[in-house]
């Protein structure tokens, strides 16, 4: 009952500031990859599971596989906690060790500069919420444009969709932000 009112008034207040977006062609699905399978939620086509993994991170240390779009959450004793993520898109994967700068739950986002270039119908800022592109929880990493986040799309977790951030789904990233603490290091690779 709660989670329909806050739709609903998320939808209200979307479609009342959307006005504009939308005579300009804008599609909220679109924001950040994804498109018309737009949901509120919804469990990850990739269940989060305990896995062994051995490696040489310190426990507590987040590794992402892009290739794989997976992200480990390494554990003592040879283990890892696996989710799936989204990934970048061609031209927009990276590699390289971060540590998460800041923490936020249901971030506001402001496309960056670049992206606005590419996309210019984007909003120029949208409120934090249940349908803002960067969903519950955002990890933000070092000084980069770049985080983990969650999603309203879940069915782009497992893709190639992003503009180089990682995606989760709402659950998955809300549970991963429960576990890792600003500070905390993130290892990707390609």
């Amino acid at each position: 009952m709660i989670r329909a009112f806050a739709l609903l008034v998320a939808a209200t207040t979307l479609l009342t500031g959307a006005g504009h977006a939308q005579a300009q062609g804008f599609d909220i699905r679109d924001i950040m990859g994804g498109g018309p399978n737009f949901s509120v939620g919804g469990s990850s086509p990739i269940r989060r599971q305990t896995v062994s993994f051995s490696s040489n991170y310190a426990p507590g240390t987040i590794y992402i596989d892009t290739a794989e779009r997976r992200l480990y959450l390494v554990l003592p004793n040879g283990q890892a906690l696996r989710y799936g993520i989204g990934v970048g898109r061609d031209g927009f994967r990276w590699s390289g060790t971060h540590r998460i700068s800041a923490k936020k739950e249901w971030p506001s986002w402001t496309p960056p500069s670049q992206m606005l270039r590419r996309r210019p119908d984007l909003p120029r800022h949208m409120a934090g919420g249940v349908d803002n592109p960067l969903g519950a929880r955002a990890m933000y990493l070092g000084s980069t444009l770049y985080r983990i986040h969650g999603s309203n799309e879940p069915e782009t977790i497992g893709q190639a969709v992003s503009s180089g951030c990682f995606r989760m789904t709402n659950d998955d990233v809300t549970d991963l932000y429960s576990r890792v603490s600003v500070g905390t290091p993130v290892v990707v690779k390609n």
